[in-house]
C-alpha cells in the first residue's frame, strides 16, 4: 500500500514519511515530554526506526505521516495508523507531538482527523481505536475534538517502573467519522 501525497485542512498538513525523516522521529519520540506518554518507553535509536519503517510502514502495517503545522510550515511530529487489519477493517491509531510549543494549538486533533478521513476514506477500514493513560486529560480532550468515544477504561492496565497506570480506551466507527465529517 502507498500512500498517495500530502492530505491536508486549513492549518495543518500531514505527509508520509520517509527515511529522510529518521532523525527528526527519533529526536521527537525520545524527547521526555513525548515519551512519558508512551507504554513502551525505551528510547528508540535511528536503526530501531529504520528497522519499523522498513518492516512496518513499507509493507503496509502502518500508515505513518508527519506533522506539518499549516501556519508556518514547521514539522511538528508524527501520527500512524498501526496494525492494519483489513479482513476486520480496523486498526489503532497513535500520535506525538514532537515540538513542545506546538502544544495545545489544536494541531493533534486537526491531525487527527487528516489521519480518520485516510483511514476510513483512503482504506475503506470501519474502526479505528486508541489507547492513552487516564491521567492524560489533554489527549483525551484532544481525542474528543477529533470524534473518538470512550469505550471503556481498564484499570491497573500497564505497570512502568513497578506502578500501576490505567488505560483509556477509545474509538471511532466508520458511521461515527460520517456524522463528525459532515
Amino acid at each position: 500500500m502507498k500512500i498517495k501525497g500530502i492530505i491536508m485542512n486549513h492549518n495543518v498538513s500531514i505527509r508520509p514519511i520517509t527515511e529522510a525523516d529518521t532523525d527528526k522521529i527519533v529526536k521527537w519520540r525520545n524527547a521526555p515530554s513525548v515519551m512519558e506518554h508512551f507504554i513502551y518507553r525505551t528510547p528508540l535509536t535511528a536503526e530501531d526506526h529504520l528497522n519499523w519503517f522498513r518492516s512496518r510502514v513499507q509493507t503496509g502495517k502502518v500508515a505513518q505521516f508527519v506533522i506539518v503545522d499549516g501556519d508556518n510550515g514547521e514539522e511538528v511530529g508524527s501520527v500512524y495508523l498501526r496494525d492494519i487489519d483489513m479482513e476486520n477493517k480496523k486498526c489503532e491509531y497513535g500520535i506525538f507531538i514532537g515540538e513542545d510549543s506546538c502544544r495545545g494549538k489544536g494541531i493533534g486533533s486537526a491531525a487527527a482527523k487528516l489521519a480518520l478521513d485516510y483511514a476510513f476514506g483512503e482504506l475503506g477500514l470501519n474502526r479505528v481505536f486508541l489507547r492513552v493513560f487516564a491521567d492524560n486529560l489533554r489527549a483525551i480532550k484532544s481525542y474528543e475534538n477529533a470524534g473518538f468515544v470512550c469505550e471503556g477504561k481498564f484499570r491497573d492496565d500497564v505497570i512502568i517502573g513497578g506502578k500501576a497506570y490505567d488505560m483509556v480506551f477509545m474509538g471511532i466507527l466508520r458511521e461515527d467519522w460520517k456524522k463528525v465529517k459532515d
